[in-house]
């Protein structure tokens, strides 16, 4: 059965229903050919801006969507790469290519990514949801077709940790026939990727298959060596029904470590890896199952089932001793502990159904989504020590704990369309969750639970043709980890979940060669746990941090200036970004210091050109001064721990030329002007920004 369209009613327009179009993989496994037909199946697909001027404007809340055009053109090394041309966002670098990322929006801490709600089509892609909101992984910007960035009351669709915001990596729509991109740089790095799509003969079903694998030794001789492959597919059933299916598996071994530089080795030798015997391994894989049905003209379900497993094993040394020199490490000579395995491994599983309607009450016309989440965390957290060899994997069992968590969301949101100009958003969503630990080694165990209610309502206005305003306020929470929440004893701690209060209003449009968007916004939180965590450096311990606030502006310009030139520009100004109430730590008040990686200003500047086949674009990136605890420590401490980051600025060069239609040629220098910068502090000394580094490569299509 072939199906061309899929249709939903909504007022104002008829929309056609987002669809991915799927290739290859699940053909091949039928035995299809991968002939085209003249028809295409469309398949479902969750966005959670969407596609098009009227998808953002329906939005009571600022957004950014990261087209495939600017991706190919800036040729981002990593997801968090590329998220740094969004407005609002922080990232603070670690080892380099983003394989652990850290990302920030408004002035909250980017470490693991804990403040904002990480997606692959619409699937949440953190370890566990309510167990440790943290990335281990991150999928490769080579498979990825767009990027949206949600911040607003239109976040209460999605949950839970969304203070920040939400973030949803698009995957490729697979088109017919074989692509194959390499790649090759600086560091020994190189890169492969394949990209195949077909059409069964039946044309029932269609299917995809995106493969990347890369390797190389670093920026700091920290080597990986990576593979990230997706298999998509899915058919029409009937002419009201359409089911998609997609599995992916990760798998990674990088040799990076929690230990930065000391402050010596970075003024001596930046590119030094300070700890060669430490090893991130990551393995992931992942299914999900789309359905959805239209009911009528002016209702539709989608339903989407869910599953992942992560493997985390990270095996590091023990530190001796920091000095400003160096760092020393215990010996393996059998008489201490040497070589430590934290080892975790998460699976997570659920389900997430959404009626939409469109419907006329109250003397209006209506848009409604309810919806019900089910969800299931489970980690099998375990420590593995050994005392004679520094490339342990295996040792001494001394921890081993299970932990656990169920929820269950409720939401639902009701858009008033009280003219042609106006619309009012109000949602609410409920989460109820339960967490559990237990201690394999001694039998102890706790559990906790709580209720979140999130109210939220955002507006719209369109004001002329060329200007809307936007506005909205929500509850945003983010629950506590179980390692925080629970003791390794079983002890219920009693911490609250992260509360805040949100506000912003905007205005965003577009006036002839120009388009636009200014935001205001205020985040009042309640209470701002500090994570117990190595990765958050020092400072990091378990506490409710108390009240904190954060409030700026962000904004953003694009310039079409004719001939084939453009300009976009974009900045994030937080004046504010502060702890908020008596907070005594260690003898010390926190009241009014600043808040650990909050730069006060964040800018981008991008020229542009296009040529024929050839376009390319210079940029610039800056990043104001930060501090990196909690006391807002200026000078640099003997072991780079702590001090006052300063402010850098980078230089990206970037090019693409379209050859014909089946080739084209890239290559991008970053950090032109090679400029020595620290990127980060934590989590235990300096990690330096990478060095100006090349790559070139070339893409055919059969």
């Amino acid at each position: 059965m072939k199906r061309t369209t899929g249709s939903f009613q909504q007022h104002g327009n008829t929309k056609r229903m987002t669809k991915t179009k799927l290739a290859l993989a699940l053909a091949l496994a039928l035995g299809a050919s991968t002939q085209a037909i003249a028809t295409e199946i469309e398949l479902p697909r969750i966005d959670v801006i969407g596609e098009g001027e009227q998808s953002v404007a329906r939005q009571p809340g600022s957004v950014a969507i990261i087209d495939k055009e600017a991706l190919a053109l800036a040729q981002p090394v990593s997801t968090q790469d590329a998220l740094k041309s969004v407005p609002g966002i922080v990232i603070r670098e670690e080892e380099g290519y983003g394989f652990i990322p850290n990302i920030g929006m408004r002035g909250l801490n980017p470490n693991r990514s804990q403040k904002v709600l990480v997606l692959e089509d619409g699937v949440p892609i953190a370890p566990g949801l309510f167990l440790a909101n943290e990335s281990y992984y991150s999928p490769r910007i080579e498979r990825m077709q767009s990027i949206e960035v949600l911040k607003g009351a239109a976040g209460l669709r999605y949950g839970p940790t969304t203070i920040g915001g939400v973030i949803n990596y698009k995957t490729k729509n697979p088109e017919e026939g074989v692509k194959v991109t390499a790649r090759a740089g600086s560091h020994g790095y190189q890169l492969l990727g394949l990209d195949a799509g077909g059409t069964a003969l039946s044309g029932e079903a269609i299917g995809g298959i995106s493969l990347v694998t890369a390797q190389g030794d670093g920026f700091r001789h920290n080597g990986f060596d990576m593979t990230d492959a997706v298999v998509k597919g899915g058919m029409a059933l009937g002419d009201k029904q359409w089911l998609s299916a997609k599995f992916t598996y990760y798998d990674n071994e990088v040799n990076t470590s929690y230990v930065g530089l000391r402050p010596n080795e970075f003024q001596n030798d930046p590119t030094k890896n300070p700890a060669p015997n430490d090893w991130f391994l990551t393995d992931r894989t992942s299914f999900d199952l789309n359905h959805e049905l239209e009911i009528g003209d002016s209702m539709k379900l989608n339903t989407l089932l869910y599953w992942s497993e992560l493997t985390r094993d990270y095996w590091r040394r023990e530190v001796q001793s920091r000095s400003a020199d160096g760092t020393t490490f215990v010996p393996c000579d059998g008489g201490a502990y040497c070589m430590n395995g934290n080892n975790r491994t998460f699976e997570m599983m659920g389900l997430d159904s959404r009626l939409h309607i469109a419907y006329d009450g109250f003397g209006i016309k209506n848009e409604a989504e309810i919806g019900i989440r089910l969800h299931s965390d489970k980690l099998d957290n375990t420590k593995i020590r050994s005392k004679t060899d520094p490339n342990a994997r295996s040792g001494d069992l001394t921890s081993d704990d299970t932990q656990k968590a169920n929820g269950i969301a409720f939401y639902g949101q009701n858009r008033f369309l009280v003219n042609e100009r106006i619309a009012i958003t109000p949602g609410l969503r409920i989460e109820t969750y339960d967490q559990e630990r237990k201690s394999e080694l001694t039998g102890l165990d706790g559990k906790s639970d709580n209720t979140e209610v999130m109210p939220g309502i955002g507006a719209t206005w369109q004001v002329a043709p060329q200007a809307q305003l936007f506005a909205g306020m929500f509850k945003g929470f983010s629950p506590a980890m179980v390692a925080t929440a629970i003791s390794a004893a079983g002890v219920d701690e009693n911490l609250d979940a992260e509360r805040s209060t949100n506000f912003e209003i905007g205005v965003r449009g577009a006036v002839d060669r120009l388009s636009y968007e200014a935001t205001a916004f205020h985040m009042d939180f309640d209470n701002q746990i500090i994570p117990q965590s190595e990765s958050g450096g020092v400072g990091a311990t378990v506490t409710n941090a108390g009240k904190t606030l954060n409030q700026g502006l962000e904004g953003a310009i694009g310039y079409d200036l004719g001939a084939g030139w453009g300009v976009d520009t974009n900045a994030t100004w937080v004046p504010t970004a502060k702890f908020n109430s008596t907070k005594m730590v260690a003898g010390i008040d926190r009241n009014g210091n600043r808040l650990p990686y909050a730069p006060k200003l964040t800018s981008n500047l991008a020229l542009k050109h296009t040529a024929g086949g050839l376009k390319s674009s210079l940029g610039i990136y800056h990043v104001s001064s930060q501090f990196v605890d909690p006391e807002n420590t200026e000078a640099e401490s003997a072991d780079g721990r702590r001090g006052k980051i300063p402010a850098y600025t980078t230089v990206n060069l970037n090019a693409h030329y379209a050859v014909n239609k089946q080739l084209s040629v890239f290559g991008t220098v970053r950090n032109l002007l090679d400029k020595k910068c620290i990127a980060s502090r934590n989590p235990d000394g300096i990690f330096p920004g990478a060095e100006r580094n090349f790559e070139a490569g070339m893409s055919y299509k059969f």
